[in-house]
């Protein structure tokens, strides 16, 4: 059986299929995989299609091109060089989503998904979101009473902005002072909250960070105890208890620990090619510099031959340097862009790497203690 013609494809679909996208918006945390659905309904071969996705906001604007069953690689914006691709299996099935790989921050933002033939188009937007830990620290208490006193809740590196809540052991919300927020030159946020607890709250304080945007929650508990309480508890049950207690925060800082080394292993593949694209912008202006004074060289020949006149050989050198001056000026924007960009990342992986180190020591500490219950 003869496959359909492109032609044929078209005719099928002019004037029925339509370009459907997502109802409501997506979101992705860096680092991660995702993808930008986007389908023709009724479902037919895209194959053969032009299919065009592109943000708005950004110079260039494509995202990625699928035109003559190929990748056109130069329309491309370069921050999405080998991160955005289609699926060829899926565009037989009218299936023309975009599928995005590791994330990035500056990936937040409107998509359109474009049939040019059909003149049909659909919007994506999505949000990209960073979510940190938290740490608890008692920062003042009250004399000869360790129950009662001041904590502080701090999480660095989150993206949008996110919220501070406190709550006693039972759940309930406690009045805290006002959230301070810091927002770094890599663009991610650092809050801090401080709660006075008093001994008829409980002994057990939540710290609740949470970005309500990107659906995102992370909390963690901090235990302190009476000291009377703390020897009748230690009568009736030994040392096992503070030994359970010990291991539990143990635990939670491996965790923690791991997933730091996750987050800095992304980061670190993401400079990697932000390094590659660095020096291929580089490559690119040199290339454009060099082109123009090899045309240079060879006019001059011909000018001479052909005696043009100087007006018209300067109109030609004229046409020649602003295409030129052009991709020159592209390069640099796109060069400019990429270099921030890698300053940023690198700022980031400073950061996550003092907090692994940080935790580390932790661990140390709390193993030392642990070593100290030993039954």
């Amino acid at each position: 059986m003869q496959r359909p013609t492109k032609d044929d494809c078209l005719s099928r679909v002019t004037g029925q299929s339509q370009v459907v996208g997502p109802s409501q918006s997506l979101v992705a945390l860096v680092g991660v995989d995702i993808s930008l659905p986007c389908y023709l309904e009724p479902a037919v071969d895209a194959s053969d299609m032009t299919v065009e996705w592109a943000r708005p906001d950004l110079d260039p604007r494509f995202v990625h091109v699928w035109r003559d069953g190929a990748v056109l690689e130069n329309k491309k914006h370069p921050s999405y060089d080998g991160r955005a691709s289609l699926s060829i299996n899926n565009l037989k099935h009218g299936d023309i989503s975009l599928k995005l790989s590791q994330v990035k921050l500056s990936d937040g933002g409107k998509y359109k998904c474009f049939i040019p033939t059909l003149g049909r188009e659909s919007t994506v937007e999505l949000f990209v979101g960073v979510v940190s830990f938290i740490t608890i620290s008692l920062v003042r208490t009250e004399k000869d009473k360790v129950s009662s006193g001041e904590l502080e809740c701090t999480s660095e590196g989150w993206y949008p902005e996110p919220e501070v809540f406190w709550l006693d052991g039972e759940g309930n919300l406690l009045s805290a002072g006002p959230t301070e927020t810091v927002r770094g030159p890599d663009y991610l946020y650092t809050v801090s909250s401080r709660v006075t607890v008093e001994k008829r709250h409980s002994n057990n304080f939540t710290c609740r960070v949470q970005q309500k945007d990107i659906n995102q929650t992370r909390e963690t508990e901090i235990r302190i105890l009476d000291p009377k309480m703390h020897q009748r508890e230690l009568l009736i049950r030994g040392s096992t208890k503070v030994k359970d207690l010990v291991q539990e925060s143990l635990q939670e800082k491996e965790e923690e620990q791991k997933d730091l080394v996750h987050v800095i292993s992304v980061l670190m593949q993401q400079k990697k090619e932000l390094e590659i694209l660095r020096d291929k912008h580089i490559s690119q202006l040199t290339e454009v510099e060099g082109e123009w004074t090899e045309i240079e060289k060879e006019l001059k020949p011909i000018n001479s031959k052909y005696s043009w006149k100087k007006e018209d050989r300067q109109r030609t050198l004229s046409d020649v340097k602003l295409e030129l001056e052009k991709k020159k000026t592209e390069y640099n924007k796109s060069l400019q862009s990429n270099v921030e960009t890698l300053k940023k990342t690198e700022d980031v992986i400073t950061r996550m790497t003092e907090k692994k180190k940080k935790v580390e020591n932790q661990i140390d500490k709390i193993k030392e203690q642990l070593e100290k219950t030993k039954i």
